[in-house]
């Protein structure tokens, strides 16, 4: 008994390691979005940048997020999931090097799609792999960890960055040479280059992880899979699990042998009836989660603080506070996932994102934007979004498809939130110029009204289940 008790807290720690290795995909994730908050102003004023320019900047980065999911599944589904997030870990290391030492806009702009290919493979295959690894009873809160991971990442952009500032107001070092150059004259460099560091990181453990036990299954490596889920789940489980996988698989009416890569048949199964739901739940929700506005304040927080009257460094501030709360809310999720469930954390979340960008609005259109006016519902928006939205999404995307075709779906999915990343990067200045924030932050709350309805009326509940008997309730 005490051996099997061992067994079980040594197999909890594996699956735990893991995990977070495959969540610092999602740190990378949140630190490449959040770390262009800070550098958004000095890139505009040394380049003269107008408003379209400063739009296209900041999008640059999702049109290559939007460019590397969509190669991302069919990868992942040829190659196997570890591949592709090896891949990832990379391009964030080119991007960090080249932005840091870019000598013009346009070869700026290159190394941020670079960047933007790394995100965009990682956003789906991070927390893809913790899914299909992951113990029924664990799996929303180990998935969590990914979004967790996501506020880390930008609560250290944040900060990073506002230290940097300081840093380089403050710098006591004789003039000239790189150093003065990165961190000083142009310290938007030096706020891209610490990238590098959680980048590399990144790369080096990847190396130490397994690979997918439900990807070698479909892939006729049953032995490797059998000894992965034998060190997580245990000996016993990992032999009922296996007898699950492979009749789950066999259900797949497009199954294939294993070896081959893109196959429109694969793609057929997506749009059957059962499975065609779920793929409309998944686009939905996830466009949805960014028209609902959140990186609008991830993206552009400091240039909308100054609009209410704040200085450079304090909004900086505001946003490294924002960061706190993504964090501490995202925990939350973490905590109660598995006991909630996944539609009561989404539905009571997003009913008040709902009432909060209202009165963002509201305050923006009376002027009451000093001070607590502004900042207060803004942090209480962040909060319902850091335990709804962020988490869970992420959590239904890595749940609800089909075993072989799982990281072509999610690809699709996740095309659709880059795709609404993409229109919020690309239009939000405009929208502020044009529209003025008041409208901006409306239009963001009406956008809140289907992601309710259609978690109310489509959205099954996922917790406790296994991945098998999810995809068995689409197939019936």
């Amino acid at each position: 008994m005490h051996d099997g008790k061992k067994q079980a807290n040594g197999s909890v720690a594996y699956l735990t390691a893991i995990s977070l290795v495959a969540a610092l995909g999602g740190f990378l994730f949140g630190y490449d979005t959040a770390v262009i908050s800070g550098t958004v102003g000095f890139v505009k004023t040394q380049f003269a940048l107008d408003a379209l320019m400063e739009g296209w900047f900041v999008a640059s980065a999702l049109v290559g997020c939007i460019a590397g999911v969509s190669f991302a599944g069919f990868l992942s589904d040829w190659r196997g999931r570890k591949i592709a997030l090896l891949l990832s870990a990379l391009l964030f290391l080119v991007s960090a090097v080249g932005c840091t030492v870019a000598q013009t806009q346009t070869v700026l702009i290159i190394f941020r799609f670079i960047g933007g290919l790394g995100v965009g493979v990682a956003s789906m295959l991070s927390p893809l792999y913790i899914s299909e690894i992951a113990s029924p009873h664990l799996r929303g809160r180990l998935v969590a960890l990914y979004q967790f991971a996501i506020t880390i990442g930008i609560l250290c952009a944040y900060f990073v960055d506002a230290v940097l500032l300081r840093i380089s107001e403050n710098w006591g070092v004789a003039e000239g040479g790189f150093w003065h150059w990165v961190v000083v004259d142009q310290v938007w460099r030096s706020m891209f280059g610490s990238e590098t560091l959680p980048a590399f990181v990144f790369f080096i453990l990847l190396l130490l992880v397994p690979e997918s036990p439900r990807w070698l299954t479909a892939h006729s490596h049953k032995e490797r899979a059998q000894k992965i889920l034998a060190r997580v789940s245990g000996s016993q489980i990992a032999s009922r699990q296996m007898q699950e996988i492979e009749a789950t698989l066999k259900l797949e009416s497009a199954s294939h042998s294993g070896n081959s890569g893109f196959n429109l048949a694969l793609l057929e199964q997506l749009f059957r009836p059962g499975f065609r739901l779920a793929m409309l739940i998944g686009i939905s929700l996830a466009i949805l989660s960014q028209l609902t506005g959140i990186n609008a304040i991830i993206y552009y927080g400091p240039r909308i603080f100054a609009q209410a009257g704040l200085n450079v460094g304090d909004s900086l501030n505001s946003q490294v506070i924002i960061g706190v709360v993504n964090v501490l809310f995202t925990l939350f999720a973490i905590w109660k996932i598995d006991t909630f469930g996944r539609r009561g954390l989404l539905m009571t979340g997003v009913s008040g994102m709902f009432i909060f960008l209202l009165v963002i609005g509201f305050f923006f259109q009376i002027g009451l934007t000093q001070g607590a006016w502004l900042l207060v519902p803004m942090l209480l928006y962040i909060a319902c979004f850091a335990f709804s939205f962020g988490p869970v999404v992420w959590t239904l995307l890595s749940e609800i498809y089909p075993t072989t075709v799982r990281g072509t779906a999610m690809s699709i999915a996740t095309f659709s939130l880059w795709t609404g990343t993409f229109i919020i990067g690309q239009t939000v200045p405009w929208m502020l110029e044009n529209w003025g924030p008041p409208s901006t932050f409306w239009l963001f709350a009406l956008m809140c009204v289907p992601a309710f309805l259609i978690t109310w009326k489509l959205v099954p509940e996922t917790k406790n289940k296994t991945l098998e008997e999810i995809e068995r309730f689409w197939l019936r």
